[in-house]
């Protein structure tokens, strides 16, 4: 069984047409070569497309099975189905003129008999992706293993009671690691979707953070063996499917990548769903990413404000993404990293176009965040805002006690000497949200 030349048909390459175009098949806000502070917006941006939601996820959920019937899942030579699936993603990545994607092992290549057999097979379509990059404009973002669908995972990878599973993990990410490397890509993810445990009844906690550690650190000496000049991410997940993540969040993971002496080495890939599931905003995990010097990418979706699961959306809301945004460039914009789509179009959606138009908005939808984005960073409102409210720190008294000028006693001292009665100032949040407010 081949899949068809061109699943989505005669569609040609999408291009800017402006914001007054009701064409479905072109840009309204996207213009890639639009400067945006100094920057084309597709520098910007740096938009990647998923390959597991976009080209292996049949439409299943919890309640029901596959609904898709996409002509590559089904037919004789799982290989042939492989290579037939790789056709259909380079024809949307040319469609949709993206620059990124991303992918995870078990994607793009079936699983075989054995590791050696799974290997030769991504291997095999590695080889296509090769090709196909000697003539197409896109390329790789990042790649990752799936340590977390086959069984022998069940209970974590590096974090697995059986040390038969660790390594069986460490076979796989060297693979992938070395394949990365190889296509170009500009980083690895390492995504813990199962690290974690469901119950303390048969946990021991401190020896799975250690083999945590380990993992990580054999990760990164590797990457330096073979002169990976890319970045090692980690991907924050809470709670699912097990009950505790070692990598609930941002913070979460600055705490384990201290721990491993890892904090130089390595970033985080952030996903907005996942930031809401811990609790957070995206901007917020975005923004403690930067603070701790750690930011590298993000999955760009969005979840359900009525459900509390990883619903993985494409993003439609204007003002959250214009928030991220406006904290990416605060926090000096992509290096490595970009913004991948990890969302999929939902399981009533079955025709080709809706898979290329919900890409297509969603990058519309982010390009126009970037221009508020850019209008709150031109407009300097909110930064002058938040500088006055700190304003204090920058007297000398002030910067002596963050320094090793003062003591306990010096600091305590002076505000019995000066006799201090610090009074409260408005935080003029509300202030601050009819600003933001104003910007759209």
């Amino acid at each position: 069984m081949n899949a068809p030349a061109r699943f989505f048909g005669e569609i040609q390459p999408l291009r800017y047409e402006g914001p007054e175009s009701r064409n479905l098949y072109a840009y309204r806000w996207y213009d890639k070569d639009r400067m945006v502070l100094g920057k084309r917006m597709e520098d910007h941006l740096r938009f990647a497309i998923a390959y597991w939601h976009s080209f292996t996820w049949p439409g299943g959920d919890p309640f029901g099975g596959e609904t898709f019937l996409r002509p590559w899942m089904h037919g004789g030579d799982e290989m042939a189905l492989a290579r037939a699936k790789a056709d259909v993603a380079f024809d949307l990545f040319r469609i949709l003129d993206v620059p990124f994607f991303c992918f995870h092992d078990r994607d793009i290549a079936p699983e075989g008999k054995s590791l050696k057999e799974s290997n030769a097979n991504v291997r095999a379509i590695a080889d296509v992706f090769t090709k196909k990059m000697e003539t197409e404009k896109v390329r790789l973002l990042w790649g990752t293993a799936n340590l977390f669908s086959n069984r022998r995972f069940m209970a974590g990878a590096a974090t697995n009671p059986d040390p038969d599973v660790f390594a069986y993990a460490a076979g796989q990410v060297k693979h992938v690691l070395e394949l990365t490397h190889e296509l170009g890509g500009q980083n690895y993810v390492l995504w813990g979707g199962r690290e974690g445990y469901e119950t303390l009844l048969n946990t021991d906690l401190k020896r799975e953070l250690d083999q945590m550690g380990r993992f990580l650190n054999l990760v990164v000496e590797h990457k330096h063996r073979i002169g990976f000049k890319g970045t090692i991410l980690i991907e924050p997940k809470p709670q699912e499917p097990t009950k505790h993540q070692y990598d609930f969040d941002v913070g979460t993971v600055y705490g384990l990548l201290c721990r491993a002496g890892l904090q130089d080495e390595v970033k985080v890939n952030i996903e907005a769903n996942h930031a809401t599931l811990a609790g957070h905003s995206f901007e917020h995990e975005i923004a403690m990413a930067a603070a701790l010097g750690i930011f590298g990418s993000i999955d760009m979706n969005k979840g359900d404000a009525q459900s509390g699961w990883d619903t993985d959306q494409f993003p439609t809301n204007i003002e959250d993404t214009a928030l991220a945004i406006y904290e990416i460039i605060k926090a000096g914009g992509f290096t490595t990293g970009g913004m991948n789509f990890d969302a999929k179009i939902r399981r009533q959606s079955l025709d080709p176009e809706d898979l290329l138009l919900a890409h297509s908005g969603a990058m519309d939808l982010c390009a126009r965040a970037l221009l508020v984005a850019a209008k709150m960073v031109e407009d300097g409102a909110r930064q002058r805002a938040v500088d006055e409210r700190y304003a204090g720190w920058n007297g000398p008294e002030a910067r002596a006690m963050l320094s090793d000028e003062s003591s306990l006693a010096d600091i305590a001292a002076r505000v019995e000497a000066e006799g201090l009665d610090p009074q409260p100032r408005s935080g003029r949040q509300e202030r601050l949200e009819n600003l933001v407010a104003s910007y759209f």
